[in-house]
């Protein structure tokens, strides 16, 4: 199998997407470590391990186009997961917002 131009360009832009969603969760930590109000933060708690499986998207989505098969299921899983770990992200910010801290 002979890849393109075209592969290799969307293969290194998927790894660049996970690079900085690796980047982001360092933010993240020192984010976590230089709050005063952890409450102000809880919505993190939920976005960290969604940006973890993002970059494990973007890394079997790179080797899809790199041409090594991995089944397609584990990338919908995976997205529904994080879609799952953001709607609770959203949900926990929207409460806290409104001052429905517990």
């Amino acid at each position: 199998m002979v890849l393109s131009i075209y592969d290799y360009v969307y293969g290194i832009a998927q790894l660049a997407a996970g690079f900085l969603a690796i980047i982001a969760g360092f933010i993240a930590i020192t984010l976590f470590k230089a709050a005063h109000v952890k409450k102000q933060l809880r919505a993190w708690k939920y976005l960290l391990p969604a940006l973890v499986l993002f970059v494990i998207v973007e890394v079997l989505g790179a080797l899809n186009a790199f041409g090594v098969n991995i089944a397609p299921y584990w990338t919908h899983v995976l997205v529904s997961v994080i879609l799952v770990l953001l709607i609770a992200a959203l949900t926990s910010q929207i409460h806290l917002n409104k001052g429905w801290a517990e």
